[in-house]
């Protein structure tokens, strides 16, 4: 009886249906997140063990690539609420909390790993003499170069896979973009420290399938509706 009475409020009730293009916050994450680490790639050495001189030949370059980071940041929440919402009532618990979890963790370490390269440029600009070979310096070189291309990457790495467990349990996605995303994740988590260039992987491919969403939502694909939710629990 609660069952029944349960479906039938699922559909009287009014639901609040996601606008198609909703999925393009997928594609400016990627758009935005690609600009900045091609930035931050080609201004600033790949490892942290350097003199220092990006601080003066590449500042306006590096400024402009940690100004787009929270926009991009606030770009890939929507992605995140758009994959639910493409999920509906068929979200399994498990890799749910896994996915959300290691979405927000990279968006929190990318800004921490901003804020602390933000640092350096603003204590540059007030005493660059005092600022390089410092321990401070060192310090927050590494300590961003640790958080970025290791922590950042491998919950970048751990939101793919769960992202595309979800997407082939519930059918929301090809296979074939599943699997790339498996094979992909798995680059992320074993050779990002040895290249640099890996990071772009994870934009690249949250932009093919934000694209693909995208397309599919104006062709009239499968977002599920209250009654339509309804009807298959």
């Amino acid at each position: 009886m609660q069952n029944s009475q349960d479906r039938r409020d699922a559909l009287t009730q009014p639901s609040l249906r996601t606008p198609p293009s909703a999925a393009a916050a997928g594609i400016v994450f990627s758009l935005l997140m690609l600009v900045s680490l091609v930035l931050i790639r080609i201004a600033m050495p790949a490892v942290p063990q350097d003199e220092g001189d990006w601080l003066t030949d590449s500042q306006r370059a590096i400024g402009l690539a940690l100004n787009i980071v929270p926009f991009a940041g606030i770009a890939f929440l929507w992605f995140v609420g758009v994959i639910r919402d493409r999920l509906g009532a068929f979200e399994d618990r498990l890799f749910a909390t896994v996915f959300l979890g290691s979405g927000l963790l990279f968006l929190a370490m990318l800004f921490a790993a901003a804020a602390v390269t933000g640092g350096i440029l603003i204590t540059y600009g007030e005493r660059p003499s005092d600022l390089i070979g410092s321990d401070t310096y060192d310090f927050g070189r590494g300590l961003t170069y640790l958080i970025l291309n290791i922590y950042a990457m491998k919950m970048a790495g751990v939101f793919m896979i769960s992202s595309c467990t979800l997407l082939m349990r519930t059918r929301s996605a090809p296979r074939w973009i599943a699997y790339l995303g498996y094979a992909l994740a798995l680059i992320l988590l074993i050779t990002v420290t040895r290249s640099s260039w890996v990071a772009v992987l994870f934009p690249l491919w949250v932009l093919l399938l934000s694209s693909y969403i995208l397309i599919e939502n104006y062709r009239g694909g499968p977002t599920l509706s209250a009654t339509e939710t309804a009807e298959r629990a």
